[in-house]
């Protein structure tokens, strides 16, 4: 479910979405098998979220038949969660000059907003800090991984652990990157 505040439609590629459980016997069955429903545009349509699952608790509830991304998609897990996504970023040069980097986080919520107030998006305009430990897997294209200090180049396969720091995503190729990312609740820094 897009959020209220996200009222262009998006342009990115579908994430197939298989979600298992159980029979009335306590067999292992195949729940779901469709594409996420759950896809926000950033304001940009090609630039584009598409939540998988989240949870609430940790250890978490596998016994809740409800579909938990029924819910605005935000920035940040819930407290003690995590959220799977895919996030679809289009090239830097079409979109930066376009969108303020307040309209962009306010897309994801008071999370999102939250995640920019350390920020002053010097380095880059969408540079932001979440209290979450974060991994982030790049699956096609290729993305810069942006710090405070430093930053490196991430292509398909590589896998970036996030540790609640300041960073930002880059795209500064010609083609969209895709990265999947978890995200789990962790203390504040």
């Amino acid at each position: 479910m897009p959020s209220a505040k996200s009222a262009v439609k998006p342009r990115v590629k579908k994430v197939r979405r298989i979600v298992t459980g159980h029979d009335a016997r306590g067999r292992s069955v195949i729940l779901s098998d469709k594409a996420s429903p759950h896809v926000m545009a950033m304001k940009v349509p090609t630039f584009g979220v598409t939540d998988l699952w989240r949870t609430s608790s940790n250890p978490a509830d596998n016994s809740d038949p409800k579909d938990p991304c029924s819910v605005p998609i935000q920035l940040a897990p819930p407290e003690n969660g995590s959220i799977a996504r895919v996030v679809e970023f289009p090239p830097d040069k079409l979109w930066t000059k376009k969108l303020s980097r307040e309209q962009a986080f306010a897309t994801l919520g008071k999370s999102g907003t939250d995640a920019l107030a350390h920020s002053s998006g010097e380095r880059h305009p969408m540079m932001h800090r979440t209290k979450s430990i974060d991994y982030a897997i790049v699956l096609s294209g290729e993305i810069w991984a942006v710090m405070d200090v430093g930053e490196t180049k991430m292509r398909a396969g590589d896998v970036l652990i996030q540790r609640g720091t300041h960073h930002a995503w880059a795209n500064r190729s010609n083609r969209p990157a895709r990265v999947a990312f978890v995200l789990i609740d962790a203390k504040p820094l």
